[in-house]
């Protein structure tokens, strides 16, 4: 039941956040080797409980009392392909989905998205929304990073954890919109590949609370 809670908070923020509307986008976790859980299709997050999210397999079973969402192979297919991926959360946020609806990458252009990210925000090439060739397309773009665009659809952020994963994606959003506001006062400056990775290697290794040496004491 525990990841079934998490699963619910990270919904509930998700909301509160304003990164969907309706019952469009959708969250899941890692539970096991081979499994996951999802939400279920069309059904409004105010409204969910933990027996409402979906248990499936990569293959597509699932157990639950609801069809699991449509978008559940590109779920599968992303925790396939990155063993790393422990929690998946897809959002329609406005300014994200912006650049995907114009089809341009999101720019590395503020160092928390490349901590986050691990630099700017591809475009998986566009398909029909709920199919295995938008899975690919996505894994594809994704490639090492920890987000991905769906060209004319919306943001996927994924990482180790469900808290992480909804950071990825409050993050693409707020650099979305600052990017879309900085093209009004004149060009975009994006940062260095050198910086890049220099940032995101300080976020993996280095980054995150530890006590001093004389508090551990």
């Amino acid at each position: 039941m525990k990841l079934r809670g998490e699963m619910l908070a990270t919904i509930q923020q998700m909301c509160r956040d304003n990164l969907v509307l309706g019952t469009w986008g959708n969250v899941s976790v890692r539970d096991g080797e081979n499994h996951f859980l999802i939400t279920p299709s069309g059904m409004e997050y105010s409204q969910l409980t933990a027996e409402d999210l979906v248990r499936m397999d990569f293959g597509g079973s699932a157990d639950g009392r609801w069809k699991p969402s449509s978008e559940w192979r590109l779920h599968a297919a992303l925790f396939q392909g990155r063993e790393d991926i422990g929690a998946i959360v897809h959002t329609h946020s406005v300014h994200a989905t912006a650049f995907a609806v114009a089809r341009m990458p999101v720019p590395a252009v503020v160092e928390d998205l490349v901590q986050v990210a691990g630099g700017s925000v591809d475009v998986a090439a566009y398909t029909m929304p709920g199919t295995e060739e938008l899975a690919q397309n996505a894994l594809q773009a994704l490639g090492s990073k920890s987000a991905v665009l769906l060209a004319s659809h919306g943001l996927v952020g994924v990482a180790r954890t469900l808290p992480e994963a909804l950071k990825v994606c409050q993050i693409v959003e707020k650099t979305a919109q600052a990017a879309l506001l900085a093209r009004l006062l004149g060009p975009v400056h994006e940062l260095s590949d050198e910086d890049i990775s220099a940032m995101r290697s300080f976020y993996l290794t280095s980054y995150g609370p530890e006590k001093r040496e004389e508090e551990i004491e």
